[in-house]
């Protein structure tokens, strides 16, 4: 339990923030698994077109330091090699 009163406030902050960052993970993961079940299923055009969006999402994520911003660019590298392999196999 927090004595201060700005220790109190601290810990609303955090809390907030708390909530904050894990809708916006959240979200970031869906959009992530959206672009890998449409390559699973072979819809590559919407696949690129997914891709398009989290690519902004990851971007995005690193600027507020929601995640580091090379685990950003390692997700999109991933996803853009696995997105060229799938159209290139089928």
């Amino acid at each position: 339990m927090p004595n201060s009163r700005s220790a109190k406030k601290s810990q609303r902050k955090n809390e907030a923030r708390r909530l904050r960052n894990r809708s916006q993970r959240s979200s970031l993961r869906t959009h992530l698994k959206k672009v890998r079940t449409a390559v699973e299923d072979g819809q590559f055009d919407e696949a690129g077109e997914l891709y398009r969006v989290a690519s902004k999402r990851l971007d995005q994520a690193a600027a507020k330091n929601l995640i580091h911003k090379n685990k950003a660019s390692r997700l999109k590298s991933r996803l853009a090699v696995m997105i060229n392999k799938a159209k290139a196999a089928g």
